[in-house]
């Protein structure tokens, strides 16, 4: 179980494009990977599929690993330790180990 959902805000913390700032726009929890925009750009050869989509050298965001990234607090403004916390209604809320603000 990952602390990261998509339309986070997360800080690359480790890699070429460490101390990057973006938003998660996909989440595959099977591989514990995140697609983070403008991140991890990566260079693809695709061949042209119909007249409407050319071919060529296409640059496309790769997947990150989950471990090299980390959280936004909204308040601290840098990349953070999340926590849960337990509602008097059951649920659960995401918070900053740091501030203590909901995430």
């Amino acid at each position: 179980m990952t602390k990261v959902k998509k339309s986070d805000t997360v800080e690359i913390v480790r890699g070429k494009d460490k101390g990057k700032k973006g938003k998660v726009l996909k989440f595959y929890p099977k591989n514990n990977r995140v697609l983070v925009q403008g991140v991890n750009i990566t260079k693809r050869h695709m061949k042209q599929r119909s007249q409407d989509t050319p071919g060529g050298i296409i640059e496309l965001e790769a997947a990150l690993h989950v471990s090299n990234v980390m959280l936004i607090c909204n308040k601290c403004g840098r990349g953070v330790k999340a926590g849960y916390k337990m509602l008097e209604d059951g649920t659960k809320m995401r918070i900053c180990r740091k501030c203590g603000e909901n995430i």
